[in-house]
């Protein structure tokens, strides 16, 4: 376990700058926490606006990541009220979560952490919690609390498993006093993690690393990275089509990602990979993301059957009504196929990707020594029905427009692709962006975003770069062919062929191709495959010297309308938006846009907005166009031309 603190550490300028920076240090290692995992505190004293002094615990907040954590993702609390919270005998996690909040010295911080009483309980000035790999390795076993007592001795004191929230602060509570001695450098907690405590946030964090060590060398466990096989098994349009299945029983659209790991293939396709994968989560906590088990194999009606069974002998242990998730599997093993991952978002499945690839880990390093054993499935049904995600449930989940779905966008490496592109990514889609371009590849750092370098008129390319898309995100919902050019203008009686010929097989064969590609996958979309066609208004009003651009973008036009023909039976809407005059495009310089204002006798300014609204158009105005096209606003909308354009005389 590597120490990554820097001794050459200049002094903080405040409790609060140690704190993130001992947090971050912690967050960085994924074998300590992952995803938003783990917690951290700090005491302190401040003055406070009546000019009291009144002590501090700076918590976590909920939500926020140690990775990337800055000073305002901490919560500040009232020491005082923390303590006679500790003193009351019982209350729900809601009730806590309530006075916690009313505990904060500043009501705009985040919600604070659900164990931020267990970090007030424990007298010392810094406090960290992890989540550590190798130490859930140890404790996961048949023998797992003999293990790490013979491990760390009296170095630590060895709760067993309770809940975390107010149940797990109430023992500690009662605990602490009677078991902890003068040796005592941290608490672990049976199935959960490590707590380590100290005066200063570096003596605290060297603890931590060094126990967490000893777990690694302890357990064998192993270091090193995952090679990635390019060679995925089970092609592109199985796995749509096992999406799609997925996304009936979940009630709505997910993705799908099918995971490169070499290693995760190998332990979906060994032998005891059914009685080593079903024994639950490496910690209760995955379960919020993977669920308790995976899924052997693609039988998803069985999965969900099994699923509802499990619900049904478990949801009265908290004594409270509480609704059934959907059924669907987070995690698939599949001999075959290797990993697949399920997500509401390309983050989600991600996430759970990872979380399932460090449990894999922690199974294995278990196995080796007295065998793998997790928490009694109605322990995890608790933590997956706690009531404050059942309270988060009934107020509704904010759902973005396109959550779940997957656009492709080509020419999306500048101007209106690359609008299109940023507006579906804000609405929640997952992005397959395409372009000649190598700055494709970079143009969003987002989760959800995948840029491909490709020529769309090289037909292997684009076969190609669909492929990697579908096994990204397992399907495709929404096409949106925005990639053209726009030859040299000539009148027809001087027209170079290349130009002419490189207009239509850009315009207008590369869109033929990737209609012919990406149907099968538009006609699995869960809420109907979607495309909407970027097309010109040179269609309908043609200018002298564009004979080639306005004759293979009519083309392009005449395509998309057979395909609005041809694919209603599908349940696939195909549209059309024609632009005009959208200046903030590659095509258009400083120098062609003064050279084409002084033709018509006007400024820049005015040339742009020479439409009936006098508005100036922009790349983003289309995007917005080419979305809400996409929604359930125009579910019922085939085969319709949009201007986007402020009015164009020439058209209306």
């Amino acid at each position: 376990m590597l120490n990554r603190w820097l001794h050459d550490t200049q002094p903080f300028a405040s409790s609060l700058d140690e704190l993130t920076y001992v947090s971050r240090l912690l967050g960085s290692d994924p074998a300590l926490v992952l995803h938003g995992g783990g917690n951290t505190s700090i005491k302190d004293h401040i003055i406070d606006i009546t000019g009291e002094l009144v002590d501090v615990l700076y918590v976590k907040g909920s939500g926020s990541d140690l990775a990337t954590i800055e000073n305002s993702g901490f919560t500040p609390l009232r020491q005082s009220r923390l303590a006679q919270l500790l003193r009351v005998g019982q209350m729900s996690d809601s009730e806590m979560m309530n006075e916690l909040r009313q505990s904060r010295l500043d009501a705009a911080a985040p919600d604070p952490s659900v164990e931020s009483l267990l970090h007030a309980l424990i007298p010392a000035r810094v406090v960290l919690h992890s989540h550590a790999d190798a130490l859930l390795a140890v404790m996961n076993q048949t023998d797992g609390r003999a293990r790490v007592e013979e491990l760390y001795g009296d170095r630590v004191l060895v709760l067993p498993y309770v809940m975390p929230g107010f149940d797990l602060a109430h023992l500690a509570a009662e605990l602490w006093p009677k078991l902890v001695t003068s040796r005592t450098e941290g608490v672990v907690l049976l199935h959960h993690g490590l707590f380590t405590f100290g005066v200063n946030a570096e003596g605290t964090y060297v603890r931590h690393i060094e126990l967490i060590g000893m777990a690694e060398e302890y357990a064998a466990f192993p270091v090193g990275k995952d090679p990635n096989d390019p060679n995925q098994p089970g092609t592109p349009l199985e796995l749509a089509k096992f999406r799609l299945d997925a996304s009936v029983i979940a009630g709505r659209a997910l993705i799908a990602a099918q995971s490169p790991s070499s290693r995760s293939r190998l332990f979906a396709a060994s032998q005891d990979v059914s009685s080593k994968a079903m024994l639950g989560p490496a910690t209760p906590d995955h379960v919020l993301r993977t669920k308790r088990l995976p899924m052997i194999g693609r039988d998803l009606e069985k999965y969900a059957r099994d699923y509802g069974e499990y619900f049904e002998q478990n949801r009265y242990r908290r004594g409270s009504k509480i609704e059934q998730l959907d059924a669907a599997p987070r995690v698939v093993l599949d001999a075959e196929w290797g990993l697949i991952t399920f997500g509401d978002s390309a983050g989600d499945a991600k996430i759970t990707a990872d979380l399932y690839l460090h449990t894999i880990d922690i199974i294995d390093a278990a196995e080796r020594q007295s065998g793998y054993r997790a928490l009694p499935a109605g322990d995890v049904f608790d933590v997956e029905y706690w009531e404050l995600e059942q309270a988060k449930l009934r107020r509704g989940a904010s759902r973005k427009r396109f959550q779940g779905e997957v656009a492709v966008v080509t020419g999306a490496a500048s101007g209106i692709g690359r609008a299109c592109a940023e507006i579906l990514l804000e609405q929640g889609a997952a992005v397959i962006g395409l372009d000649l371009s190598p700055t494709i590849v970079d143009c969003f750092a987002n989760d959800a975003w995948l840029g491909v370098q490709t020529d769309v008129s090289d037909v292997d390319q684009l076969r190609s770069s669909i492929s990697q898309a579908v096994r990204r995100f397992g399907g495709i919902d929404i096409l949106v062919p925005a990639a053209g050019v726009f030859g040299a203008s000539a009148p027809i009686a001087s027209l170079d062929e290349s130009v002419w010929l490189q207009s239509f097989n850009v315009n207008v064969s590369a869109v033929a191709r990737l209609f012919t590609i990406v149907h099968p996958y538009l006609a699995l979309a869960p809420n109907g495959g979607r495309v909407v066609l970027i097309a010109s208004k040179n269609i309908t009003a043609p200018g002298p010297g564009a004979s080639a651009y306005s004759a293979s973008k009519a083309a392009a036009a005449q395509l998309a309308r057979v395909a609005a023909l041809e694919w209603a039976p599908d349940g696939i809407r195909v549209n059309l938006v024609h632009p005009d005059a959208v200046f903030d495009t590659g095509l258009w310089t400083p120098a062609l846009l003064e050279e084409r204002a002084a033709n018509y006798g006007m400024t820049v300014d005015s040339y742009k907005r020479r439409n009936l609204l006098h508005l100036e158009i922009t790349s983003l105005d289309v995007g917005r166009a080419v979305a809400e096209l996409c929604s359930n606003t125009f579910r019922a909308t085939t085969g319709a031309n949009i201007p986007i354009d402020g009015g164009n005389q020439r058209v209306v």
